[in-house]
């Protein structure tokens, strides 16, 4: 089962690349020169990995890019936690199966705490996800968004969409009007909070049967299906659909960079669970549990911090997202008008407010053998 926020693959390997490595690593001389990230796409970047490099001078720095954060972790359960020193995955992985599956190890909090104080609002507490239940500090929160639809506002009135939330997908008059991206996780999830229906609480079979109307219902609807985030946004703004359903800050920003501000990420107004109708991913970087630790690892997740380098983070790889460290004027001031406008900087904290926290979906397995049976009719 796949649960992703981006579905396009795409590996990037620094120096002479992890196949080098041989399958679970090689061991080296000295790993105080050595540092390897596994990490959504990014923070694998040149503009990150490049200046690391020339600060670490003679050090080999490599990471690869993952498409789902089970596949990543399961990399490190078959053995590789030999091989990466840091995972950067989303939130609620650190705390319910790294750290207890020994996967993961604690930061230094004497060196990482203090940065907590520069972020945003909704990290500075500091964020409850970043610690597991004995306290410890396990990962450091940086880029984030809100992912529930989006809608071309020529066609449909940010206001309205916020409204309607996901109940615009079941309008009839929005039939043939909309498309679905497919990132499969996301749109079982939000299938659930479409049939007002709680996707982190196990579901009974009245509940399935719920879901399978639902989908049934979205899937019927729509007139487009496609994982290509820059196809979504051609469509939308071609006019061959007026809305998407699955998306968020992550995919309508390159539009909106590229001047086409009419494409706009949507969180709804309301919503079945505690009033909240949309979700927020937020990506942990942890220090993986490596028996032959290096030093490099904290030297880089304490180098992202850097506000220059937290920019460099934010618009890397061609989609754009805030991150926390944004709190902090010196990582703000980074940002033009357009780069801000881009992420939707003007809603981004009463949409946050909207937003439950991504988790783990409770009935995946079920809802899944559902979802793909309306996905095929």
């Amino acid at each position: 089962m796949k649960f992703t926020r981006r579905q396009f693959n795409k590996a990037v390997i620094g120096g002479a690349g992890l196949a080098a490595m041989g399958p679970l690593g090689r061991a080296f001389a000295d790993r105080n020169d050595q540092m390897n990230i596994l990490c959504w796409e990014g923070y694998n970047s040149d503009e990150v990995l490049g200046p690391f490099r020339s600060a670490h001078s003679g050090a080999t720095v490599r990471a690869e890019s993952g498409t789902s954060d089970p596949d990543m972790i399961n990399k490190l359960r078959a053995g590789e936690v030999n091989v990466w020193d840091l995972i950067n995955v989303n939130q609620p992985w650190a705390k319910a199966q790294l750290y207890p599956e020994k996967l993961i190890k604690p930061l230094n909090k004497d060196r990482f705490l203090p940065y907590f104080d520069r972020m945003l609002p909704e990290f500075s507490g500091p964020y409850p996800l970043a610690f597991a239940d004995d306290g410890e500090l396990i990962g450091m929160p940086q880029r984030y968004g809100p992912f529930s639809f989006v809608v071309n506002t020529d066609k449909i009135s940010r206001e309205m969409a916020e409204d309607q939330g996901w109940k615009l997908f079941l309008d009839p008059n929005m039939k043939d009007r909309f498309g679905i991206l497919t990132y499969d996780n996301w749109n079982i999830m939000h299938m659930c909070l479409t049939g007002d229906q709680n996707p982190f609480e196990p579901m009974d079979e009245a509940g399935l049967e719920t879901f399978k109307g639902t989908a049934a219902a979205i899937f019927g609807g729509a007139k487009l299906l496609t994982d290509d985030l820059v196809a979504m946004n051609t469509a939308l703004i071609n006019g061959e659909i007026d809305a998407y359903f699955t998306g968020g800050t992550y995919t309508a920003s390159p539009a909106r960079y590229d001047g086409a501000t009419n494409v706009r990420a949507i969180t709804p107004n309301s919503g079945p669970v505690d009033g909240k109708g949309g979700v927020v991913w937020i990506e942990l970087t942890s220090a993986v549990n490596n028996p032959d630790p290096s030093s490099l690892a904290e030297d880089f997740l304490e180098f992202v911090q850097d506000p220059d380098i937290a920019k460099a983070v934010s618009f890397a790889e061609g989609t754009y997202n805030p991150v926390s460290q944004m709190g902090d004027e010196a990582v703000f001031s980074k940002f033009d008008a357009d780069e801000l406008d881009a992420i939707q900087w003007d809603s981004l904290g009463e949409e946050m407010a909207r937003s439950l926290d991504y988790q783990v979906i409770s009935s995946y397995d079920a809802l899944n053998e559902l979802y793909n049976a309306a996905k095929r009719g």
